[in-house]
């Protein structure tokens, strides 16, 4: 049995060291093909789906822009993007294009930029069990066959896909993450130890003592290999002190090697906005997701609509759901949302937005008094400090980023940026207050004004220098 396992461990060591040998041999070619005699750095970000409009795409594409400007410095680069996306002839120039119109994010045209289009990405819905492990595989398998395709001196994870870094290393490439969010937590681990049913965690398993057992066990073990593999980081960016917290903990072999950068908010055009004469709408931003938890805010809407009813102003009030749908589930989603809202008698007062470009979300921020978010233990919050940032009333979900970092006291005298709730009750409460404190122009444009310039703390150049002075420590490493 001994030989047997001793065997298996040479025979494994020896086919990474193949692996190894064979993936620094490509990276040896690149740099004789695009470096020439001078030292040009090859730097590459593994983003699939790097063509989306979410929040995630916007830090790829403002890091690309940051990276733009130490071109133009003088450090001579070249960028990969690793994409699932379909390979067209106009592709490179159509994502740049709709990267402009999303983001109003202009890419340094003279920075050299290719897109790596790796196989497509496994649905995850394809995974009924072992979901983590499954999707972790996937990547790695994504990983070796881009590096196969393109091997840099630095490899930028911009997706939270920590097992990526196994094949980079081997690779002899530096490796830089950018993260959103743990991919394993230890709240989630909390979640499961005390049999709370959750959006990704079913009643029926939480009901069950050997179910429960089982998957914290699961967990466990694959918290232990995500933190193996994110100590491999030669440099780590989280967008949080919450997420900062986690993954500290889970990469602590990298603890030394991390920095809070918060991700770039596109804070000025909405600061523009008029904080005067706002509508009674009570404004939610974000995608149909289950975890965003929009049934919480329809039935806390519901019992502030009773309230309010018998006071002036109180019939026109409306809650405002503006997001988009990934697919056919979300679709179900809002369906479901629409039943229950048609359920509590609020049909006519609660208006669903579906897919709508930045200019009508930008409309809404105009006119919107409460900005409302209900998402448990949210890594940031982008959504938060837009609706700050146009200075509305915002009553947020109290964990994660916006309890941490954003809706928190600001000036010289700590003072209310926002408000904060957790249970439906709550909700109701500090719904019914932001209301009330609204239709009084002394006490809520202070509030409005202080959010504002609160919201400065997360703008684009913050993140950009902040970005900058990070990545040119790898960059100006001698190879």
């Amino acid at each position: 049995m001994m030989i047997s396992f001793l065997q298996l461990a040479l025979l494994l060591i020896s086919v990474l060291m193949l692996i190894k040998i064979k993936l620094k041999r490509k990276r040896n070619n690149y740099k004789r093909k695009f470096r020439g005699n001078h030292r040009k750095k090859l730097l590459a970000f593994f983003h699939p789906h790097c063509s989306a409009g979410g929040g995630g795409e916007r830090v790829l594409w403002k890091a690309i822009q940051a990276l733009g400007e130490i071109y133009n410095d003088g450090i001579d680069m070249e960028i990969a993007i690793y994409t699932c996306d379909d390979h067209h002839d106009t592709y490179a120039s159509d994502v740049l294009k709709k990267v402009e119109k999303s983001f109003s994010i202009k890419v340094e045209s003279k920075l050299p930029i290719q897109f790596i289009h790796l196989p497509k990405k496994k649905d995850p819905s394809t995974f009924k069990r072992f979901t983590l492990v499954a999707e972790s595989i996937d990547t790695i398998q994504l990983a070796w066959y881009a590096l196969n395709q393109y091997t840099p001196d630095i490899f930028i994870d911009t997706t939270g896909c920590a097992f990526t870094f196994l094949i980079a290393k081997l690779a002899g490439c530096k490796i830089v993450a950018y993260v959103h969010y743990p991919t394993v937590s230890t709240d989630m681990l909390r979640l499961v130890w005390e049999k709370r049913p959750s959006y990704n965690h079913g009643a029926n398993l939480s009901q069950s003592s050997i179910a429960t057992n089982i998957k914290l066990c699961y967990y466990c073990l694959f918290a232990i290999l995500y933190g193996l593999t994110g100590s491999l980081c030669d440099m780590v960016m989280v967008n949080s002190t919450w997420t900062y917290s986690h993954i500290s903990y889970l990469w602590r072999l990298a603890k030394n090697r991390i920095h809070v950068v918060f991700p770039p908010c596109n804070t000025d055009s909405l600061q523009k906005l008029n904080v005067n004469n706002r509508e009674d709408l009570i404004l939610s931003i974000g995608q149909f997701r289950p975890e965003k938890d929009h049934s919480l805010q329809i039935r806390s809407f519901a019992k502030v609509k009773e309230l309010v009813m018998g006071l002036p102003g109180g019939k026109d009030l409306k809650l405002v759901l503006v997001g988009s749908c990934r697919g056919k589930e979300d679709e179900e989603r809002v369906l479901h949302l629409s039943k229950l809202a048609e359920s509590l008698h609020m049909e006519n007062d609660v208006v669903f937005v579906l897919n709508q470009p930045f200019s009508v979300l930008q409309d809404y921020f105009s006119r919107a008094s409460i900005g409302l978010h209900t998402m448990w233990n949210e890594h940031f919050g982008i959504g938060v400090v837009e609706m700050m940032a146009a200075g509305l009333i915002t009553v947020a979900h109290n964990s994660g980023g916006p309890k941490s970092d954003i809706v928190v006291p600001f000036g010289p005298e700590g003072q209310r940026t926002g408000f904060l709730a957790s249970t439906e009750s709550q909700y109701v409460e500090t719904l019914y207050d932001a209301w009330m404190i609204g239709r009084d122009k002394e006490k809520s444009l202070p509030i409005r004004l202080r959010a504002q310039q609160s919201s400065m703390r997360f703008s684009d150049d913050v993140f950009l220098s902040t970005f900058k002075s990070l990545i040119l420590k790898l960059l100006i490493e001698k190879a």
